[in-house]
């Protein structure tokens, strides 16, 4: 993978951890990790030695979910110190390499790509959105290359269309008399194929796409303005039809839309079945949160959080799987149960409706901070800089920013500061908390105590 190929897939996945984890967590812990290199099918991610064993032990398993979301689900993840030699590389020369620490989930060979053993079509949660879909779906599989062909399945990210594409592969590989299943990206396509050129290697590309009974391609969205890459994926969708191997293929939006994409290419698209999945409703969204509870074993887990989660988070799966995972991160950190105050609590900075109905006033949380840190009002607004009353005041203005409607402005006025000094207190606060984990526990007390 190409310097800016890798940098783009990063930026993707950045957004995903990004949306999956409170402020917090996110300036205190991931923020800084930065892709290094693809190492066959190993991402090496750069984390600074104060929190690589902390990300690894607390977010290895979100950021392992979030690399196969963008990457495919062989990709492992690795985590290193800056400069430090990957066990990747360690075992491509012989050599010992970590001993699981840092990394996560084992790759597979690139010619043999497997399926997430998650995503089958036992574990996907059927409702109106989706119905279509799902049974077209299941038909490809049952019937290959007689059912629909091809399939196109088209719909916003994180509503199931990859989980479908490895429905698929599992239940041929399972039930399909030996038919052969490849799973493949559009962005993994694009890059064998320019490896194959640079290596000489083009008959053997070739017989590895155009050989398969099934030929499963997700985010063909992603082929547009590639006009080499287009033309091979042309000839190989030729190839495949005419031998009369199904496809099956999905992209963000329906074929008549991929604007940039040669018109041959997109008729050809257009020829089998296309199917768009729409968000899940509230019912579909509730059964998906329960499934994930039970498949990841988490105990505990009270019915309310899981009805405020699934009543409030309608975008995508992807966003409501990734409040789960937020709400249960922060009971774990915290040490608390997942009930429905706690799911409150945690989703409030993303979906103002869950805050308190009774809101707080600047004042009121001046007051309360001057009690909880024994320092006076009149402290709280002079000019000391004194590290105990600078830090009740940071705590303050952190908390009014969270707990009020007041304006950065509004918030500056009540301390006698201007709005950058607010941003700067709760950039410090929210940083301090991540680091810090009695400061975490006074800011958590006092902000229950204000009905945060």
């Amino acid at each position: 993978m190409t310097d800016d190929a890798l940098q783009h897939s990063w930026t993707r996945i950045r957004a995903e951890l990004r949306q999956a984890v409170n402020e917090v967590v996110w300036r205190g812990w991931l923020e800084g990790l930065q892709a290094r290199e693809l190492v066959g099918d190993t991402l090496v991610v750069e984390a600074d030695d104060r929190v690589r064993s902390w990300v690894a032990d607390r977010y290895g398993r979100l950021l392992q979910a979030c690399a196969a979301a963008v990457l495919g689900p062989d990709v492992a993840v690795e985590l290193v110190t800056p400069g430090a030699h990957p066990a990747s590389d360690a075992s491509a020369h012989g050599r010992h390499g970590m001993h699981g620490r840092g990394r996560f989930a084992r790759s597979a060979p690139a010619s043999a790509p497997a399926a997430n053993p998650r995503l089958t079509f036992d574990q996907f949660v059927i409702g109106d959105a989706n119905r279509l879909a799902h049974a077209a779906a299941l038909a490809v599989a049952e019937l290959p290359g007689l059912a629909y062909n091809p399939l196109f399945i088209c719909g916003a990210p994180g509503l199931g269309k990859t989980h479908l594409l490895h429905s698929i592969s599992h239940y041929v590989r399972a039930y399909g008399d030996g038919m052969t299943v490849r799973y493949t990206t559009a962005e993994s396509f694009t890059n064998h194929f320019l490896g194959a050129i640079h290596s000489g290697g083009g008959e053997a590309f070739k017989r590895e796409y155009r050989s398969v009974d099934v030929l499963l391609v997700d985010d063909v969205q992603f082929l547009e303005a590639k006009a080499k890459t287009e033309e091979e994926f042309f000839h190989t969708f030729n190839a495949v039809h005419e031998a009369g191997a199904q496809l099956v293929l999905t992209s963000d939006r329906p074929p008549r839309d991929l604007q940039a994409m040669e018109d041959r290419l997109r008729a050809r698209f257009e020829a089998g079945l296309v199917t768009e999945l729409g968000p899940p409703d509230h019912a579909t969204r509730l059964t998906i949160l329960r499934k994930r509870v039970q498949q990841d074993g988490l105990l505990d887990v009270d019915a309310e959080a899981l009805e405020l989660i699934a009543a409030h988070v309608d975008q995508n799966i992807r966003a409501l799987e990734g409040a789960l995972i937020r709400v249960v991160a922060f009971a774990s950190l915290t040490g608390r149960a997942v009930t429905g105050e706690l799911a409150a609590e945690v989703l409030a900075g993303l979906y103002p409706d869950l805050k308190p109905a009774r809101a707080r006033t600047v004042e009121e949380i001046q007051e309360r901070t001057c009690e909880a840190f024994g320092v006076t009002l009149a402290d709280l607004r002079s000019s000391s800089r004194t590290a105990s009353v600078a830090w009740a005041r940071q705590v303050a203005m952190y908390l009014s920013r969270e707990l009020t409607d007041a304006t950065l402005p509004a918030i500056g006025r009540a301390f006698g500061r201007n709005h950058t000094t607010v941003l700067h207190a709760c950039r410090r606060t929210a940083e301090r908390i991540a680091a810090d984990r009695a400061a975490f526990d006074a800011v958590q007390r006092l902000s229950r105590e204000l009905g945060g």
